[in-house]
């Protein structure tokens, strides 16, 4: 019995705690993994992504100021700090004239963010410690979505989501390529070896593999309906992703023999997907039901739902571990 109790203690610890994105409401809310809301903090308006520091001290949240990207207007400008221990918000990145910031991602050697933005379309580098803007790159194309790194950060990759390309972007020289990869491309994720990007186009139904020596498309992915966002599991040998619109669905696909393998209805369309650390949860937010399905992976099934206030309109729930 003893026994019992210290195995289902460690176990409880060692399910994360959440960070959840509530888009409509302006907020960061934070759950237990069971599902218990624990605080939130106000941050900018329609917030949409959220990321981690180097550190781990500290998350940055994009304050868009527009609900969906392709409503018009003009937007915010800024990127809201949270402290991650405290769970407060610390202070703001002012980005001046660059504005509706979207996706980012976190520099692995040198902590600075990149971060896109939508008026004017382009790929901001930004020094948190400092929190100012350092350079605008030129994405080349139209509605700059999300962005990850390439091996080694020297390189940064842009979904040019109504272009239709992938912006491969030099970090120091600024110098651009553009990668033709489908309709409406999203979400990405480099394969733990640096070789490859995976990328959903949303409109092509597929998930497409990028070389990142040469920088061109060597294969495909064929998914049900409209993958948005994926991750990959620890061991390189499952992409995980959210399938949109009336996919309404979590889909997983074998790298080794690209091919989707599974697909977990949600009930609802999801705009994210993030994986536990120890990939054995995926988290969905199915912001217009105001929930977040928790996932297990290796049963494909969901275990449990989390229910955000009315009108909070959770997207991306980021592990906290």
């Amino acid at each position: 019995m003893r026994f019992f109790i210290f195995l289902l203690a460690a176990t409880l610890h060692a399910q994360p705690d959440l960070a959840v994105v509530e888009k409509v409401s302006g907020k960061v809310g934070f759950y237990k993994f069971t599902g218990e809301r624990t605080s939130e903090v106000k941050v900018g308006v329609y917030p949409h992504e959220i990321v981690r520091s180097l550190d781990g001290k500290s998350l940055y949240v994009t304050d868009n100021g527009i609900l969906w990207m392709q409503y018009a207007g003009k937007g915010g400008n800024t990127i809201s700090i949270l402290d991650a221990a405290t769970r407060q918000k610390t202070g703001v990145i002012d980005l001046g004239e660059y504005r509706r910031p979207h996706g980012m991602a976190v520099h692995p050697q040198t902590g600075h963010l990149v971060v896109t933005i939508e008026n004017p379309d382009g790929l901001l580098l930004v020094d948190p410690a400092q929190r100012k803007v350092l350079r605008k790159f030129d994405v080349q194309g139209k509605s700059p979505h999300m962005v990850l790194f390439g091996p080694g950060g020297k390189r940064a990759y842009v979904s040019n989501t109504n272009s239709g390309t992938l912006a491969s972007i030099d970090i120091a020289t600024g110098e651009t390529k553009l990668i033709p990869t489908g309709k409406y491309p999203q979400g990405g994720v480099l394969s733990h070896d640096g070789k490859t990007i995976y990328l959903t186009n949303a409109e092509s139904n597929k998930i497409v593999l990028i070389d990142t020596a040469t920088d061109k498309v060597t294969g495909e992915i064929a998914t049900y309906t409209y993958p948005n966002r994926v991750a990959l599991t620890p061991d390189g040998k499952t992409l995980v992703y959210s399938l949109g619109n009336e996919g309404s669905a979590v889909g997983f696909a074998d790298v080794a023999t690209r091919k989707e393998t599974a697909t977990i209805p949600l009930g609802g369309q999801p705009l994210s997907l993030t994986l536990s650390k120890d990939g054995k949860y995926a988290f969905s937010g199915i912001q217009a039901q105001g929930k977040v399905h928790v996932i297990d992976v290796a049963q494909r099934k969901i275990i449990h739902t989390i229910t955000t206030p009315t009108d909070a309109g959770p997207d991306p729930a980021l592990p906290l571990e």
